[in-house]
């Protein structure tokens, strides 16, 4: 589908009502420790106001769940915003009392004002109609710019666009749609997915899209349990899902129907606790005894993986091998983010999202390694699923005003 995009407008004298994604991490002294999101969302910032437009920026940190919590106030990360965007920013202490549509109202071109956490309203999160009719008296123009969390039908995204007339995507969520559908629609082979976790069942709809898609389908992480199981293997104690083993066996036929090669760990790294510093050692796969739990994948399969990933033109990273954040269960995972870059440097298109993989990413200081990095997770998850999220859908739709 063709969106409406952001250069389709011209903001000249007009209020924009950004919907932004600044769920950033925050240190012990409430101070931002990525700001990869809040630098992502400058460009369509500065195209509106460069325009000769205004912004009333809103998003939502954490899950406060409705109560007002200072360690996760939206005013936390303004020392970030103004010294990367250089420019004072206004705050409101709420999103929709009287003194914040008179603030909203009085706004000058150029200026830029953050609003509280939109998730301090239990609103918010349930898609509250009124809620979302609230916010839109705040702007002229709607933007929506919060990839994170296009997947959810909240009243910010997926509600509050039905009372604009004009509305469109920013530039943060035009890349990412562009990439995604690059990744799934870009010419090029080998293209390898690497998916890991624990669930399988959260990524089930996924596998079966991807078999349309990719050569080769590297699982890895908790969720290679339920595989090999599936194969009749030993799994010791490691987790998996039981009520899942029988539609793991059709994945299993259906990608040699489809011609898509399934690799599953050779060997793993076990222990018999999830704790630091407990005692290691390898199993091959199928083969792990009762009291041992698979904690990262071995030293054959990550041998293996790097010869699939090497040899790839396109990559898809999402979800880890195993336990990544215990270091001595991490190597499975740091190997497979410094495969990725390297067969990126030698010209794979790569895009990797889900915030473990990006923590590793960022945690190896690889970040820049890869061709994409997406800003969501589920909302990845779920546009590569269905080729469509609700709260973009609706920026093509007529407004209620209509």
């Amino acid at each position: 589908m063709n969106f409406k995009t952001i250069d389709k407008i011209n903001f000249n004298g007009k209020k924009a009502l950004v919907r932004v994604d600044y769920n950033v991490p925050l240190d012990s002294n409430l101070k931002v420790v990525d700001e990869s999101r809040i630098l992502s969302s400058l460009p369509t910032i500065n195209k509106i106001l460069d325009d000769g437009g205004s912004c009333v920026l809103i998003s939502h940190m954490g899950r406060p769940s409705g109560i007002n919590a200072d360690k996760l106030s939206l005013k936390n990360i303004i020392p970030s915003l103004e010294k990367l965007i250089n420019k004072k920013i206004l705050f409101c202490d709420d999103c929709i009392s009287e003194n914040t549509l008179e603030k909203c109202k009085n706004l000058k071109n150029g200026e830029i004002v953050l609003l509280e956490n939109l998730r301090f309203y239990k609103e918010e999160e349930i898609g509250d109609i009124e809620f979302a009719k609230k916010l839109s008296l705040l702007g002229d123009v709607y933007v929506n710019d919060a990839f994170g969390t296009s997947h959810r039908i909240h009243s910010s995204n997926a509600i509050i666009s039905n009372f604009f007339n004009k509305k469109c995507i920013g530039y943060l969520i035009e890349n990412e749609i562009k990439n995604i559908n690059n990744i799934l629609y870009k010419k090029s082979k080998p293209f390898t997915a690497i998916l890991g976790g624990s669930k399988v069942s959260d990524k089930i709809l996924l596998i079966e899209k991807l078999m349309n898609y990719v050569d080769n389908l590297i699982i890895g992480g908790a969720m290679s349990n339920t595989f090999i199981k599936a194969k009749s293997g030993k799994i010791g104690n490691s987790i998996y899902e039981l009520d899942k083993i029988e539609l793991v066996k059709k994945l299993l036929d259906k990608s040699i129907k489809m011609n898509t090669k399934i690799y599953l760990p050779i060997d793993f790294l076990v222990s018999k606790s999830i704790k630091i510093s407990s005692p290691t050692k390898v199993f091959n796969s199928g083969e792990i005894k009762k009291e041992w739990i698979n904690v990262d994948i071995g030293p054959k399969s990550i041998k293996k993986f790097n010869e699939i990933i090497m040899s790839s033109k396109k990559l898809l990273w999402n979800g880890p091998m195993g336990i990544y954040e215990i270091n001595e269960y991490s190597i499975g995972t740091s190997n497979i983010a410094n495969s990725i870059s390297n067969s990126t440097k030698n010209g794979s298109f790569s895009l990797i999202g889900g915030g473990d993989s990006v923590a590793v990413a960022t945690k190896q200081n690889l970040k820049n390694n890869f061709s994409f990095i997406s800003t969501g997770g589920g909302a990845l998850l779920s546009y590569l699923t269905n080729e469509k999220l609700n709260s973009i859908e609706n920026i093509n739709k007529l407004s209620l005003k209509d």
